[in-house]
């Protein structure tokens, strides 16, 4: 099994490296790295460091290993400059001590211009960085991904409003990759542990780092599993596990090759989204007109804003059937393997995060993710 450790950490060891440099102590080509809530230490390369700018800032350099071939951020180059500022408050809490300042290629909210970055991202930050702070000082810290932008046009960034470049995200150390079983062990060994500890009757599984941010800021109440791709033997496992409800919470780009019955998502392995759109818009008796303009859609994406602007309401009709259908489809993918009563319920955002459609179990749990 490949192993490797998600983007914060590389992040965190050029960081780290960069304001060490800055207070005068020798460089090392690694740095242990502190994660949250864990006693291990992690040994992150470090490829370089050194003063810039007259001494007043310092650059540290590192290249990611994240172990993964399909990878979009393995061996991506981060650069990351560090400088010191007098701290004049009396009172700043550890938070105002770092200022994380998006750079060249790293992706921002359209919306607000704030960088875009997990909460654990942050975390391993301020672990690693706030106890080499000098005291009096605080800590400007600028992250730039020199090939961050050109990455980013491979991504579905852009659908969500990140623009300029890449998110650093990652909700673990360890990277899995979604298209291997090494990414299915862990989300059934995280689903083992949730009913360890308490048995839930309801879960919610995320599709995407996207899916799991804004189903963590929705506050909703019910166990959260990132599944990657492998949302067949997932679906399967839970119905084994006796869970009585599964919401299926996505973008529409990836939730809708359930409704065509592939339930291995990744695109290296299947695609078929216009298609399946297609048989859809056929089935609710779409105009044929409309139907030929949709055929020739570049994305998902397109083709929702083409209809949208025909007609709302058949917009909303078209994709509160794909919800629906992803429901009867992943419900007759289970009984393939064992006989449940455990239903499926559908939920589905679109690429302004909105939380717009659902199946007819979906229905039952919208409310709840839209925060009513």
């Amino acid at each position: 099994m490949k192993k490797g450790f998600s983007l914060p950490l590389w992040v965190t060891g050029a960081a780290r490296s960069a304001v060490k440099k800055l207070i005068g102590l020798p460089f090392e080509d690694y740095e242990l790295i502190k994660i949250p809530k864990d006693k291990n230490l992690i040994k992150i390369k470090v490829h370089s460091s050194g003063l810039i700018n007259g001494g007043s800032n310092a650059l540290g350099v590192s290249f990611v290993e994240s172990g993964l071939d399909l990878d979009i951020t393995q061996n991506l180059e981060i650069w990351t400059i560090a400088s010191l500022e007098e701290n004049y408050a009396k009172s700043n809490s550890s938070l105002e001590l770092i200022n994380i300042i998006p750079g060249y290629g790293v992706g921002i909210d359209q919306k607000t211009s704030e960088i875009c970055i997990s909460n654990f991202a942050k975390e391993v930050l301020f672990e690693n960085l706030l106890e080499i702070i000098p005291e009096g000082y605080r800590l400007n810290l600028e992250i730039i991904l020199p090939n961050g932008k050109f990455l980013a046009e491979r991504t579905s960034n852009q659908s969500f409003g990140i623009v300029e470049g890449l998110s650093i995200i990652g909700t673990s150390a360890e990277t899995f990759s979604s298209a291997s079983s090494d990414q299915l062990k862990h989300a059934k060994a995280q689903l083992q542990e949730i009913i360890s500890i308490e048995f839930c009757e309801t879960i919610v599984f995320v599709i995407g780092e996207n899916g799991l941010n804004l189903a963590k800021s929705s506050n909703i109440k019910f166990p959260i599993i990132k599944v990657g791709n492998w949302i067949g033997p997932l679906l399967v496992d839970a119905a084994l596990k006796k869970i009585k409800t599964v919401i299926l919470f996505g973008y529409h780009g990836k939730l809708i090759k359930l409704a065509g019955g592939i339930f291995h998502t990744h695109n290296h392995l299947a695609d078929a989204r216009i298609e399946i759109l297609i048989y859809l818009a056929v089935k609710e008796k779409v105009p044929l007109e409309i139907i030929s303009k949709l055929s020739l859609a570049n994305n998902i994406e397109d083709a929702l804003l083409l209809l949208s602007s025909l007609s709302l309401s058949m917009a909303d009709k078209l994709w509160n059937k794909l919800a629906d259908t992803v429901e009867q489809r992943s419900l007759a993918y289970i009984n393939r393997y064992t006989k449940t009563d455990m239903q499926v319920a559908a939920i589905i955002f679109d690429r302004k995060r909105n939380i717009r459609w659902s199946g007819k179990n979906g229905k039952n749990y919208i409310s709840t993710f839209k925060g009513f």
